[in-house]
C-alpha cells in the first residue's frame, strides 16, 4: 500500500471530492478533476497491461482526451491515439512521459487513490 501524503489526501478531500457523498459523486468528482486538470495532448507510458486494453507494458501512447463513459472510482478511461485508431483505455495503466505538472499530479493522485 502506497504511503499517506498528506498534501495529496487534502487536495483530493477539498478539491476532488468535495461535497461528494455517494460512490457515484465521487467518481463524477474525479472525472472532472481528470478532465479539466489534465493537458491533452501528452504522451504516456503503459506501466501494466490489463485485459481490457490491447497496450503492452512500455508502449508509449499520445492521450487525446477523456471519454464520456461512465465514471466508477476504480476505473477512469481516457482516449489515446494508437495504431490510427482512438479509443478508451484505463488511465490506471498509463504515466505520464512527457506532461505538464498538472498533468503528472492529476494522474498521480488518480495512482494514488487506486492504491489507498
Amino acid at each position: 500500500m502506497t504511503e499517506r501524503d498528506e498534501e495529496r489526501e487534502e487536495r483530493i478531500k477539498m478539491e476532488i471530492i468535495v461535497d461528494a457523498y455517494t460512490q457515484d459523486e465521487q467518481a463524477m468528482g474525479w472525472h472532472i478533476y481528470l478532465e479539466e486538470t489534465m493537458d491533452v495532448p501528452f504522451e504516456a507510458r503503459c506501466i501494466e497491461e490489463q485485459e481490457v486494453s490491447p497496450l503492452d507494458e512500455g508502449e508509449t501512447v499520445r492521450v487525446v482526451g477523456k471519454p464520456s463513459s461512465e465514471p466508477s472510482l476504480r476505473q477512469q478511461f481516457v482516449t489515446i491515439e494508437w495504431m490510427d485508431r482512438e479509443f478508451g483505455v484505463p488511465l490506471s495503466q498509463l504515466e505520464p512521459v512527457e506532461a505538464s505538472d498538472d498533468t503528472e499530479q492529476a494522474v498521480s493522485d488518480w495512482h494514488y487513490w487506486l492504491d489507498r
